[in-house]
């Protein structure tokens, strides 16, 4: 194995032991990350939701998205850059949380649950393999979302970062100001949102995996589209150091619990396990990467994965507003609904922007 398999598979040992340690520190069981939850977390804080058990301004994504900022900038690859399709990939962002929230976690946290022993995880897992496949149904066929261009000014690419870091003001200012009163921001006092490790250390854990998931391009929908294509496991390596560094963890502090049933922020409904992470995958397919990937792009400068970001967190508000999302209970209805309208949606996107 060549130097640059050790490396990425020496970062997804870390960060799966990461996951693991900051879950013993206090983040949400089988939660150490998860990128749609998280950003569902910031969407609450920011008032965006009224499910008042999830609302907390996750460092750990700001820090994954500042720490992939400096890398790049360090390293020369900050590049302010956009126009493929923004708007289109905007509104597949909101979709993408839509499947990640019926799942009940993104593609990073399918691997944490799995390394828990959360079995419903691998029926969604398996699901998450069948999107991306058929997203490769698409790219042979010509799928292309345009071409972006480079701004002539770096300013576009470094509006998100900018934002994010007013959030960590807001995080960091949080005892000024009064929820109660109606805001700025918000904190549940109950349930995973109220489930957090030291601000400080999650802010470090954020920026290191934001250092290593630049460096790597670390990215478990582009992983698995790479070895259906031309048989690559390069990112395939990360995420299975991932799922062992937090396995081994997750054993040592006796978090590992096999099974179905009772599993932490998860649900047996196995068809919609299996579909909503199906939509993850078949919309990171087509947007050239998973809701990790986007967080790392964003920090790069890419304004049309900057555009998907939002539409997560917007994605994230109308789940919960409109009763899309899951619970431990299962996924009602208008989820359900939502989901297959995702999947057609993204099949009708996949198709008509096939180059001729």
């Amino acid at each position: 194995m060549d130097r640059a398999k050790w490396f990425i598979l020496i970062t997804g040992l870390t960060i799966g032991a990461i996951a693991a340690i900051l879950v013993k520190l206090g983040n949400p069981p089988n939660m150490g990350f998860c990128v749609a939850c998280f950003e569902r977390d910031i969407a609450g804080a920011l008032g965006l939701h009224r499910a008042g058990v999830v609302q907390y301004m996750r460092p750990e994504i700001i820090g994954i998205l500042l720490g992939a900022l400096l890398t790049a900038m360090l390293s020369g690859e900050f590049k302010s850059r956009g126009g493929s399709a923004t708007t289109v990939r905007f509104v597949m962002g909101v979709f993408m949380m839509i499947g990640a929230l019926v799942f009940l976690g993104c593609p990073l946290r399918d691997i944490l649950r799995m390394a828990g022993g959360d079995f419903n995880a691998v029926v969604g897992f398996i699901g998450f393999i069948a999107g991306v496949g058929s997203g490769v149904f698409f790219l042979r066929r010509g799928f292309n979302l345009g071409r972006a261009e480079a701004s002539h000014s770096n300013v576009g690419g470094l509006l998100l970062p900018i934002i994010f870091v007013f959030f960590l003001f807001l995080l960091l200012k949080a005892t000024v100001f009064n929820p109660d009163a109606g805001g700025p921001i918000f904190f549940s006092k109950e349930g995973p949102g109220s489930m957090v490790a030291p601000l400080g250390i999650s802010l470090l854990a954020g920026l290191l995996v934001g250092f290593l998931a630049q460096r790597t391009r670390l990215c478990l929908s582009g992983g698995i589209r790479d070895f259906i294509l031309i048989r690559d496991n390069y990112l395939l390596i990360g995420f299975i150091g991932i799922f062992i560094g937090a396995l081994v963890l997750n054993i040592a502090f006796g978090f590992f619990k096999p099974g179905f049933a009772e599993q932490p922020i998860a649900h047996t409904m196995h068809i919609w396990n299996f579909l909503g992470l199906y939509l993850v995958g078949l919309t990171a397919t087509l947007l050239g990467g998973c809701p990790l990937r986007q967080l790392i792009l964003s920090g790069e400068g890419d304004m049309d994965a900057a555009a998907v970001v939002v539409g997560m967190v917007v994605g994230a508000a109308f789940a919960h507003n409109f009763m899309l999302a899951a619970s431990p209970a299962g996924v009602a209805t208008y989820g359900q609904i939502a989901c297959v309208v995702g999947i057609l949606l993204m099949g009708w996107i996949g198709w008509s922007f096939r180059e001729e």
